[in-house]
């Protein structure tokens, strides 16, 4: 005789789809919102659909560090201080939750490692499959490839130097990581860098991620407004699923390959079951690796850019730095890139101010109450605003805003508490990338600091553009050869 499982709450399947906040919080009462709410629609008064983000950190800083917002019936709870971010990345209360535009992704990426719901075994097999990919031997392996790709842009922009253009930081700085990560990963040419417009693979990319972002904040009863955009999209996915379909082919065709990620997918077994990645799972974790292994890189090194280029005294600073460490080596080894310690608080302090992914979701595990007084039921889930818990004036002094690489010194970052500073998410699910990205980025600076002076366009302000990572609007910038 066979008994049945009891189903218990910590064990039943949590439903899927948007949870509106009233579903997990019990006293939503206790949380502030917006002033100024409106009967059946919520808080839409001065809300732009274009720069969601924006608005919620101008109201994260009127409203104090847990606050909700309701548009249209759907209500989320944001959480910005960095005690409430410390208990939320707690991995024993809390979960990723895949949510907002992150489940508007699934569409295309499934199941892969970004956008895996927790419960979906193929995050974790692919993890422990792929981390290897990452591991030091891995990365020195992926150095010379990381600077061929840098030497094809700095023949661009030697060529724009020399005609006295400006340079489009953001739009140079996709084709680079572009091919970086495809090159790298999976031995793929895009030819970005022979292309006078994008690769038709960023365009699909940024209309995916674009309409993943106007998902959020169009009302299910305007949906109608976007069947065309519905339709942009769903042609947008068939191109990027054919693009990778056909770099996994001529791989399948070849007499091998150089060891890479995508050989891992192809080939590797994982370790302690045997297992191996299905077929459909490879090309969602190729997407992945392709849209996220590039587009918040992209973003990172534009920011660092602009900072650079809006304070001589740190771009000085960063170009002794390069000079000393590298000296006269035609171009950096491995090991070298780690040593510019300097640019890497550059870089750091870019990602503090603006984050590349602002945001992450985490989720109760179980029913609890965050920071004694919000209790929680089992799902409940609360967007942590990065961008806002890396200007916490408790943590970062009263002159968040201020660029200054001087507070990611060893003895400045020993002095500040844990999980204020969140770059790559947190926890079990944060970016297996970490360390690519870094390492791409620092030896791409330290190329580009040793070869030119940079300037600013005059009267240029940053503005930012969102489209679910973030990345600098219309910034140009003009190059002298040192």
């Amino acid at each position: 005789m066979t008994t049945t499982p009891q189903v218990t709450q910590a064990t039943a399947p949590l439903p899927r789809g948007f949870r509106s906040a009233e579903q997990g919080w019990p006293r939503l009462d206790r949380i502030p919102h917006p002033p100024r709410r409106v009967p059946f629609i919520g808080d839409v008064v001065g809300a732009n659909v274009r720069s969601p983000l924006q608005d919620s950190m101008k109201l994260a800083a009127e409203l104090g560090p847990i606050f909700r917002r309701k548009g249209f019936g759907k209500e989320i709870v944001f959480v910005w201080g960095s005690e409430l971010a410390a208990e939320l990345a707690d991995e024993s209360r809390f979960a990723k939750h895949v949510g907002l535009g992150v489940a508007n992704l699934r569409p295309l990426a499934g199941d892969g490692l970004f956008t895996a719901y927790n419960h979906e075994p193929n995050w974790q097999l692919a993890h422990d499959i792929l981390a290897p990919g990452f591991s030091r031997d891995a990365m020195a392996g992926y150095h010379p490839l990381m600077l061929d790709v840098a030497g094809q842009l700095m023949a661009s922009w030697d060529a724009s130097e020399a005609a006295g253009r400006t340079v489009d930081v953001p739009g140079d700085m996709t084709k680079l990581t572009l091919e970086t990560i495809a090159r790298t990963g999976f031995g793929y040419d895009f030819g970005s860098f022979e292309r006078e417009r994008p690769h038709p693979f960023v365009t699909a990319m940024v209309g995916a991620l674009t309409f993943a972002q106007r998902r959020n904040v169009v009302p299910p009863l305007l949906s109608v407004l976007l069947r065309g955009a519905e339709k942009r999209n769903a042609a947008d996915r068939a191109y990027l699923n054919r693009t990778v379909d056909e770099v996994i082919e001529a791989r399948r065709a070849s007499d091998g390959g150089p060891g890479d990620l995508l050989d891992r997918m192809l080939e590797v077994t994982h370790p302690a079951t045997g297992e191996r990645l299905a077929p459909e799972n490879i090309r969602r974790q190729v997407i992945t690796f392709l849209v996220a292994g590039h587009e918040t890189t992209s973003g990172a090194l534009s920011f660092a850019l602009h900072y650079l280029a809006q304070n001589p005294e740190v771009l000085k600073k960063a170009q002794e730095e390069v000079d000393r460490v590298w000296g006269d080596a035609d171009v950096p080894a491995y090991e070298q890139v780690a040593k510019l310690r300097y640019l890497r608080r550059v870089l750091d302090e870019s990602l503090r101010l603006w984050p590349t992914a602002p945001a992450f979701a985490r989720e109760a595990v179980a029913d609890t109450t965050l920071g004694g007084r919000h209790p929680m039921r089992r799902g409940a889930w609360a967007l942590v605003l990065t961008t806002m818990l890396h200007r916490d004036p408790d943590v970062w002094g009263e002159d968040p805003e201020t660029f200054d690489p001087e507070r990611f010194t060893p003895q400045a970052v020993r002095a500040r508490p844990g999980h204020v500073f969140k770059p790559w998410g947190t926890g079990a699910r944060a970016c297996i990338g970490r360390q690519f990205a870094l390492h791409e980025a620092t030896l791409v600076l330290g190329l580009l600091l040793r070869r030119y002076d940079l300037a600013p366009e005059p009267g240029y302000r940053l503005a930012i553009a969102e489209r679910l990572t973030l990345m600098p609007r219309g910034l140009r910038l003009h190059l002298t050869r040192r």
